[in-house]
């Protein structure tokens, strides 16, 4: 369940005649914006003690998977077709061990900008679990990224989101 204004469910991303374009947001103001995603993996828990105790082979599972998650932040807009560059002023990326079997990846990103940062922080978090999945998949090729979701968000005209239910 979300706690949020959907306000009036236009898609700006398309234009009258109903075709993708690039927002314009040329006329908004600059102003602080912040927004944090999860990712969630479910693996075997004999993998999750590994990459706790640093007993994978290919390395510091966790240092690799924080730096793919900072570089995917950055270049969000080179991957998602109508995203803006943003110059992100902060990308912040923590991994939480969930039960025995769970590893959760949370980022917050930062920026002052024209337009917000979700698109970012998802794409870090998403980025981030993939490079858990790449580094471990030689022992646990059943490992599921389960969950991807922005988990709240700040700035801007539509103002506040929070998850409901996010351990914020």
């Amino acid at each position: 369940m979300l706690e949020h204004d959907n306000h009036n469910g236009d898609l700006s991303h398309l234009d009258e005649r109903g075709r993708a374009h690039m927002v314009d947001i040329g006329d908004k103001p600059v102003t602080v914006r912040i927004a944090r995603a999860r990712a969630e993996l479910k693996m075997h828990p004999t993998t999750l003690t590994r990459i706790q105790t640093g007993g994978m082979q290919k390395g510091d599972v966790l240092a690799i998977a924080q730096v793919a998650a900072i570089m995917a932040a950055k270049r969000t807009s080179d991957l998602i077709p109508l995203c803006h560059p943003i110059p992100l002023t902060g990308v912040d990326v923590s991994f939480t061990f969930v039960e025995s079997e769970r590893l959760a990846i949370d980022v917050v990103v930062r920026t002052q900008a024209q337009t917000g940062v979700e698109m970012e922080a998802m794409t870090a978090a998403s980025v981030g679990a993939l490079t858990v999945y790449d580094m471990c998949k030689s022992i646990d090729r059943e490992m599921v990224i389960e969950f991807v979701a922005l988990q709240e968000k700040s700035g801007g005209k539509s103002g506040q989101f929070v998850r409901i239910g996010s351990d914020s």
